[in-house]
């Protein structure tokens, strides 16, 4: 009454569905990883934007700052934010209103780059004299 299980012909994968199979499979993971590692790349970028966008805030927040009127002019310099140097560049324009300059940042995450992660423009007021 014991039942011998015994593989008979045509049963299981042959040769030919199994190299399908894994094929369906590699195309799948493919895709998987490209989708992830386009996320986690995509994630960077933007947190240094974020950051880079904040290291011109706060260039922009020290001018306006500042008790003196601020002179026309290019400006450059590094700041040390979240454990990075950024290097920033700073442009003060008059304008067509006397006592408002219009300040442009901006920000690189690497010296020799092309392209700016952050550009911020601005206006100050001319201090009251007292």
């Amino acid at each position: 009454m014991t039942r011998v299980l015994r593989r008979q012909r045509g049963e299981g994968f042959t040769l030919l569905e199994v190299m399908i199979a894994l094929a369906i499979l590699a195309v799948g993971l493919a895709a998987v990883i490209r989708t992830t590692s386009s996320a986690v790349g995509n994630a960077v970028y933007l947190r240094e934007s974020t950051l880079a966008h904040w290291v011109a805030m706060n260039k922009i927040a020290e001018v306006q700052l500042q008790k003196d009127w601020p002179s026309v002019g290019v400006t450059k310099g590094t700041a040390e934010f979240a454990s990075h140097e950024w290097l920033w560049e700073s442009a003060i324009i008059e304008t067509e209103e006397p006592k408002v300059h219009r300040i442009d940042v901006t920000v690189y995450a690497n010296k020799g780059e092309k392209e700016p992660l952050a550009k911020l423009v601005a206006y100050v007021e001319q201090p009251l004299q007292q």
